[in-house]
């Protein structure tokens, strides 16, 4: 198993090839994206010509507004030429009913219209931010970006979500810390229609949370009831809260609230998918 510093010389050595010419990378402002942006900048300019970075930020209706916001701020600090394309995925049948290839679904459609772009720039190298975490739980969205032939240096040097946030902190990217933000839809069951209102109210929900002095959170809704996950270690602190917490949750229009006992979870909606792909690797 290679150590981190062996790692780390491998992904320069990707990126100081990829960055012999412009490149496009899809990038969220997520740490994982940022990472990829920083490496980018520092590569070519070690290049005698220097080229340019296009950081491409997808504005959708499945993200939280905020990931524009600082997606722009990083892309500036990087001084990379930034695009953001507008995507309304619930416009696509298949996608508005949430089913278990919806990743797949969202990323094809997104990475294509990244290819588009990155074609009328006459850009031939497009990335994106998967790591090597990513390769062993339930991710359809893979096989969107491999079947497009979009490449993933972090999860080609093997890098791990520690060990990004780490090169992250070394390098002095802005978010390196910053809690992942995934897409909205992953608070709903699959199967469930996706609605913009309801949407918009786990958005303001988790805002709210967040607000409370809750970094790590997500709202999960199971119909009318309303799955709240924070880390274990903030539970006192909710408790303490949970009169006004549930108050102002009621009034944004949730019905039912309930703290799951289990605590935070990454995915946990594919908790169970996951447990067949570890079994099924083991």
């Amino acid at each position: 198993m290679k150590t981190y510093e062996e790692k780390k010389r491998d992904l320069y050595k990707k990126m100081k090839e990829y960055t012999k010419k412009d490149i496009c990378i899809a990038f969220s402002g997520g740490v994982d994206s940022s990472l990829l942006l920083m490496l980018a900048r520092e590569c070519l300019q070690q290049h005698k010509k220097a080229g340019k970075i296009h950081a491409v930020t997808f504005h959708t209706v499945l993200h939280p507004s905020c990931d524009l916001e600082i997606a722009q701020k990083v892309a500036k600090e990087a001084g990379a030429v930034h695009k953001v394309v507008f995507v309304n995925e619930l416009e696509q049948e298949e996608i508005r009913f949430n089913p278990e290839n919806r990743c797949y679904l969202c990323k094809k459609t997104l990475f294509q219209k990244l290819m588009e772009y990155a074609e009328s720039q006459g850009i031939s190298v497009i990335m994106e931010g998967t790591n090597e975490d990513d390769l062993h739980v339930y991710r359809p969205g893979l096989r969107a970006i491999k079947e497009l032939g979009v490449l993933s240096p972090l999860a080609e040097a093997g890098f791990t979500k520690a060990e990004v946030r780490k090169l992250a902190e070394e390098l002095g990217v802005s978010v390196a810390s910053r809690p992942s933000t995934p897409c909205l839809a992953t608070r709903l069951p699959y199967g469930t229609e996706i609605k913009t209102e309801e949407l918009e109210r786990i958005a303001l929900g988790e805002e709210y949370l967040k607000d409370c002095g809750f970094s790590v959170v997500r709202i999960r809704l199971h119909g009318e009831i309303c799955r709240i996950e924070i880390p274990k270690d903030d539970f006192s602190d909710f408790l303490g809260k949970s009169q006004e917490v549930a108050e102002h949750l009621q009034k944004i229009g949730f019905r039912y609230i309930t703290l799951d006992v289990q605590g935070f979870r990454s995915g946990s909606m594919d908790e169970f998918r996951n447990k067949k792909l570890s079994r099924k690797n083991t």
